[in-house]
């Protein structure tokens, strides 16, 4: 049996988690008369302790107590949702629900879960203050965002789960759990990024459309900034937006390392940012050369990152690169790496880094997959700067192009030197 004192500290626990839950619910209706309120801060006050007394009573004459004063509080609560019907037309459930949920709460307090039971009773209190918020946000999404949210929840969750995790074909080089796996890390981070766009708009500049689109594809990014070339009071602006993109490529792929093998980070840290360093630092001088430019908006073309067609030719073009990498380190060693990771950076710097760095958690050594990891964001680099040549023009290059020359010489003498 519970010493009193503990049975006092439950009870007070349940007490305090109606009364939380009561002040929210007290304060929203506090310009409403309170003959109209269906439960105020002393009915969930007492709710909470009644599900407290209710549990106690159980232990002592057995779960159907629990059980009665449940189900009054339950006809209780369908009464005062059919009363508010009739009083205002409100079909709203959001109070009964809350009064059921601090009954259960007060019942978890003299469970022996008095951390759980405060704890919730936080969560409930802070859900039901965000109602503005939620309601706004809903108001605020488009369909396209709504139904890419649900896609990445699919693969995630749903699809996942259900994966193989063992290997397949020759050399067991395709996991299936694993390369699904990949292919939501790289969806959640690329609708992360959108979304954040969306929320912080473009009206801060053009400088933080480009570093939130590099999250996205620094590619794409580097595309779509090298077309707004034309306007001359721009490539200032637009060199220090290049650069800063092209930089986000370097942590990114630290923090696809860091999540699938941790173990190369030590390797990969200090050449990977010292060429994003020299990046940003070429971005900053050009945003301070730019100046009042940045009060320009420019609004780039933005789409829903996640779609279901492009994951899965993700997820087809990583199992592609897995085989090829297993393949030649078969066939020809460490320079067959070498060469695919080349190859593949020159599309896609993600799906090689997460390829080299899931195969050095097997048998690969982590020198050779550091190398290739390395190659790749080098080879990827390379092609931006193509573009940038050739989409921006002379102006354009001959501002970016030297800087990310520097950066990326001194991460592959680093890297060569350690």
């Amino acid at each position: 049996m519970l010493p009193a004192a503990e049975i006092v500290l439950d009870l007070a626990t349940a007490l305090a988690a109606g009364l939380l839950i009561g002040t929210e619910r007290g304060w929203r209706a506090r310009e409403s008369d309170d003959s109209q309120l269906a439960a105020g801060i002393r009915t969930f006050g007492l709710v909470g302790l009644l599900g407290g007394l209710a549990t106690l009573l159980a232990n002592h004459l057995g779960v159907a107590v629990w059980v009665m004063v449940a189900l009054l509080v339950g006809l209780h609560v369908l009464a005062s949702y059919f009363g508010d019907i009739r009083r205002n037309g409100d079909l709203g459930l959001t109070s009964e629900i809350a009064l059921l949920a601090t009954f259960l709460l007060g019942s978890l307090a003299l469970a022996h879960e008095r951390s759980l039971a405060a704890g919730g009773a936080v969560a409930v209190a802070l859900l039901l203050s965000l109602k503005e918020p939620l309601h706004s946000g809903l108001r605020r999404l488009s369909e396209a965002e709504l139904s890419g949210a649900l896609k990445l929840l699919f693969i995630s969750l749903v699809l996942l789960p259900v994966l193989p995790n063992q290997g397949y074909g020759p050399w067991q080089a395709f996991n299936p759990y694993a390369v699904w796996w990949m292919v939501v890390l790289i969806a959640a981070i690329g609708f992360a990024a959108y979304m954040a766009i969306r929320v912080v708009g473009t009206r801060h500049g053009l400088l933080v459309t480009a570093l939130l689109g590099g999250v996205v594809s620094s590619t794409a990014m580097t595309i779509t900034l090298s077309r707004l070339h034309d306007g001359r009071q721009l490539r200032a602006l637009l060199a220090s937006a290049l650069l800063a993109t092209s930089a986000l490529m370097f942590p990114r792929v630290l923090l696809e390392v860091g999540v699938v093998n941790p173990t190369l980070l030590p390797h990969l840290l200090l050449p990977l940012s010292l060429a994003g360093l020299v990046y940003a630092a070429g971005a900053l001088v050009f945003y301070r050369i730019a100046g009042s430019e940045l009060q320009e908006r420019v609004e780039p073309p933005l789409k829903n990152p996640f779609e279901l067609g492009p994951a899965l030719r993700f997820a087809a073009l990583l199992a592609v690169i897995l085989l090829l990498i297993e393949a030649a380190r078969e066939w020809f060693g460490h320079s067959g790496v070498l060469g695919v990771a080349i190859l593949s950076g020159l599309s896609d710097v993600d799906a090689i880094t997460l390829s080299l760095a899931r195969s050095a958690k097997a048998d690969m050594a982590a020198e050779l997959a550091v190398q290739g990891i390395y190659l790749a964001a080098l080879s990827n680099s390379l092609v931006k700067a193509g573009l940038i040549a050739l989409i921006g023009g002379r102006e354009l290059a001959l501002r970016t192009l030297p800087v990310m020359a520097l950066g990326l010489l001194l991460g592959l003498a680093t890297l060569m030197l350690g």
